[in-house]
């Protein structure tokens, strides 16, 4: 980028801290809303689950909002840049489908583990403690993987745009989140994640329209296919069909395209941050959500780099390019800086600003889901589990709030520690999977293999990652000469890496399985799994714990419906899953890349078209469906708080206990804590007085 940032560092500093205090007030105001006019009382459960009622359009924008972080629109259009239009279809495919694919698991897990707080609980359930340990460390380690690509990668572009510096936007962009994170727990990353995806969306089809309708320097797709023509003339991209950026049929593509795979999947199937959602959504919106969500989050990457990524290689022999004359730096395309870049030359400061925006809210809303995935494993998995099993509502909250405030700043400090020692986004983005791929099948069987033995759950894990690194390393060594970050963060080492990962467990598993056999599992300890007590949560507010949404207890006939429910979503979400997993990576792409077709105008601007169209839908699902999903509480909440603000009417406080109630809930008390005592007289002198 040039040398000058086109916004000041008041700008940046107002963003980053004023938006995230907006976000945290706002929080507070709905916290209180919610807790006057709808009974939502903040218990521990509530914290980290939202009463497991949230319906399916809250999912899908939460699922959206979480699956889109910095990563999603930086790196998309990095390699759009790089490889051209196929690298923005790569990136989406390789990463659609483990969110459709994990709607399978997300109804496992509701059917066999009701009260779950956290996968690693269902873990523990079936294999014990040191299985247990296992998975704890490979979730922790996918949660530091994510929020230090968030952190990289928004601190880079924060710095490029208005030169702030690179430390001080690591340590100050977490500090709202934890805010609000912190007030409203899961619910307050359902409802914020709902704000960010509107306004990413609107961004998004600002560049669109900009970049193929309105633009000065570009305009209509017409114009970028001819630039990109010429771009390709200048400098052909070597493995390219005839060196173009206009076909799928690209070498390099399709090797970061199953490295993009590899390393996507362990960050959706060992992030707790996705079982948290699955968790907290009502029982029949669960597949929904996850489908609808994924589906629509599709678009994003595939348009902003199919839009920022080609847009920035059409304008760089244009002077409003920021790097005019000459091309972006690896380093600077390895960092993220191609769509501030390309928004900068078609929109000026304004581009500047909407990045700036666009990246704030990526980060802060995906970073939001790490924080309650890691105080979920602290709070349930460590805390409650091995330190204190007989902790209370409240001091389950405190520690909640506790870890989420401890997670910011460690991972401030390890970003911060990585930008100094030159680890990009792009290399962490590319090296997860090496990391963390080997617990995906193990993980995966846990919930619906009965057959896999407590030897192959517990040492496939470390196993695989020592191979991994292993395949990654040496290959490193061997292409580079030596072990250096550029030699390591090459597409060859990374990807041996990380095909290494996922498919290692296919040899372990079964061997462990077979050679160390245990008994045929019967499912039954995970459903024992129960809820935290919030009762002296809901004591102190004088609220009927009965009457929180979500916390009533539940009858055997209602469980047995939802059973039903369940299994009857079990059999619709194999079959779906498994035909998109088909179209998205075998169906359209792959006669695409076979015939080395190379795009002609009519077809690229179709493909521009069909690109705007699938935002129009995704806009629509994850933007206005869930309004109407939640009119009726909606128009409930806001005619209470007219009614309550004019004196009309008060709020009706169902479930709060009458001053006779908490008279009589008092003496219980006292006579419970004389009982512990032993002061209290026992029954048969009491026959004997009479």
């Amino acid at each position: 980028m040039s040398s000058t940032p086109p916004l000041s560092q008041a700008v940046g500093y107002g963003v980053i801290i004023g938006l995230g205090f907006a976000f945290a007030f706002g929080m507070m105001l709905t916290t209180f809303v919610l807790r006057r006019y709808n009974n939502e009382l903040q218990t521990s459960e509530a914290f980290s689950t939202a009463g497991r009622t949230v319906k399916s359009g809250l999912v899908s924008s939460a699922v959206v909002s979480s699956w889109t972080w910095a990563a999603t629109l930086l790196q998309s259009s990095s390699v759009a840049y790089n490889y051209g239009v196929s690298g923005p279809f790569w990136y989406a495919s390789g990463a659609t489908v483990q969110v459709i694919l994990f709607a399978t698991l997300a109804i496992e897990l509701k059917r066999k583990a009701p009260n779950a707080h956290t996968f690693l609980e269902v873990v523990r359930a079936r294999y014990g403690a040191k299985t247990h340990g296992v998975y704890i460390t490979f979730g922790l380690m996918t949660n530091i993987l994510v929020t230090a690509m968030l952190l990289t990668g928004g601190s880079a572009v924060v710095t490029s745009l208005t030169g702030v510096p690179t430390a001080a936007a690591c340590f100050l962009l977490p500090v709202g989140v934890v805010l609000y994170t912190m007030f409203g727990g899961i619910k307050a990353t359902f409802l914020t994640d709902y704000v960010h995806t509107v306004m990413i969306l609107i961004i998004i089809f600002l560049f669109a329209f900009t970049t193929y309708a309105t633009s000065d320097v570009l305009g209509s797709p017409s114009v970028v296919y001819d630039l990109l023509v010429s771009a390709a003339e200048r400098h052909p991209v070597a493995g390219n069909a005839e060196g173009s950026y206009l076909t799928m049929r690209s070498q390099e593509g399709a090797i970061f395209f199953v490295i993009n795979l590899v390393g996507n999947f362990g960050t959706v199937f060992l992030d707790n941050g996705y079982y948290n959602k699955a968790i907290a959504a009502s029982p029949i919106h669960a597949l929904p959500g996850y489908i609808a969500g994924g589906l629509s989050w599709f678009a994003i990457p595939w348009l902003c780099a199919t839009t920022m990524g080609l847009a920035a290689l059409a304008l760089e022999t244009n002077p409003v390019f920021p790097t005019f004359p000459d091309r972006m730096l690896a380093a600077d395309v390895s960092a993220g800086l191609v769509l501030p870049n390309a928004a900068v030359a078609l929109l000026g400061k304004g581009g500047a600003a909407a990045t700036l925006l666009l990246i704030f809210m990526a980060v802060t809303s995906a970073m939001s889901a790490e924080l309650i995935a890691v105080s979920s494993i602290w709070t349930y998995d460590i805390y409650q589990t091995y330190i204190n099993p007989g902790a209370s509502g409240k001091r389950l909250i405190y520690w909640s709030h506790a870890s989420c405030v401890a997670y910011a700043f460690i991972m401030a400090a390890f970003s911060t520690g990585l930008h100094y020692a030159g680890i990009s986004m792009g290399y962490l983005y590319l090296m997860m999977g090496v990391i963390i791929s080997g617990a995906v099948i193990p993980s995966s069987l846990t919930l619906t293999w009965a057959g896999q033995s407590w030897a192959a759950a517990t040492f496939t894990p470390p196993l695989a990652l020592v191979c991994s690194l292993i395949a990654w390393l040496v290959t490193a060594k061997k292409q580079g000469g030596s072990l250096s970050v550029l030699s390591t963060g090459a597409n060859y080492p990374m990807l041996a890496g990380n095909v290494v990962a996922l498919l290692s467990p296919i040899i372990f598993v079964p061997i462990l399985t077979f050679a160390l056999r245990t008994p045929k599992y019967d499912w039954l300890s995970m459903k024992a799994i129960r809820k935290g007590d919030d009762s002296d949560i809901a004591a102190g507010a004088d609220v009927d714990l009965e009457l929180v949404p979500g916390a009533s207890a539940h009858s055997e006939e209602d469980d047995r419906i939802e059973q039903q429910k369940l299994q009857r979503a079990a059999k619709i979400a194999r079959s779906l899953t498994v035909f998109l997993t088909l179209a998205l990576l075998i169906l359209w792409p792959m006669p695409m890349y076979g015939s080395a077709y190379v795009f002609s105008k009519k077809f690229f601007t179709g493909w521009v078209s069909v690109g705007i169209l699938w935002l129009f839908c995704s806009s629509i699902c994850v933007g206005l469906y869930p309004l109407w999903e939640g009119r009726k509480t909606s128009t409930r909440t806001i005619k209470a708080i007219f009614l309550d603000i004019t004196g009309k009417r008060k709020p009706v406080t169902h479930g709060r206990a009458t001053l006779a109630e908490t008279a009589e809930a008092g003496d219980r008390r006292e006579a419970e804590k004389e009982k512990e005592k032993g002061l209290h007289t026992p029954p048969e002198k009491e026959v004997m007085s009479e």
